[in-house]
Parts: structure tokens; sequence; C-alpha cells
């Protein structure tokens, strides 16, 4: 009786953390950087705020990778890596990605 309780109870735990990883995951992958006006850029910065230093700047166009967001204040930031560079990493407003 012991075994098939906790035999529930693991099954029960798994379900739930792999119901919850498409949900979570759905945003990373691929994007591309879109409705940056005219000659600006979307500016990556060292952490997730406009407080944070910039490190780079990026044009439309520009592919990232999506590691993790976060919502601080009104606004979503994700960490993110070039993607055909992967190690320089920073944050961008998830309001200028676009899922490619």
């Amino acid at each position: 009786m012991r075994r098939v309780v906790l035999g529930a109870l693991v099954v029960a735990a798994l379900a739930t953390i792999w119901s919850a990883q498409p949900a979570a995951a759905a945003w990373l992958g691929r994007y591309v950087v879109h409705g940056v006006e005219g000659d600006d850029l979307l500016k990556m910065r060292a952490g997730p705020g406009t407080g944070y230093i910039v490190i780079a700047g990026f044009p439309n166009g520009t592919v990232f990778r999506i590691h993790s967001c976060q919502q601080t204040g009104s606004t979503r930031w994700c960490q993110v890596s070039l993607d055909r560079v992967q190690g320089l990493k920073g944050y961008v407003s998830w309001a200028y990605l676009r899922k490619m």
C-alpha cells in the first residue's frame, strides 16, 4: 500500500512538472528584432531594466535566442544571446521581439 501511494505521488509530481514546461518554455527560442524606429537600435543591457548599462545596440532584423524572461515593472525583459554569437548575453525588452 505504501509503495502504491508513493508511486502515485511521484507520477502526479512528474505530470505537473511536464505539463508546466511547455507553457513556460513557449517563449523560448529564436526571435527577430522588430519595431525599432528609424536609425535607432534595440539596446542590450547588463540587467533587466533601463537602470543597467547598455552593452550593445542592434537594428531590426537581428536574430536572438531567448534564455529566460522576467517582468520588471510594466516591462518584460528577456535574457538573450545573439543567435550566432551565444557568448554575448544581455537583456532586451520583449516589446521589440517577434517569434521567427
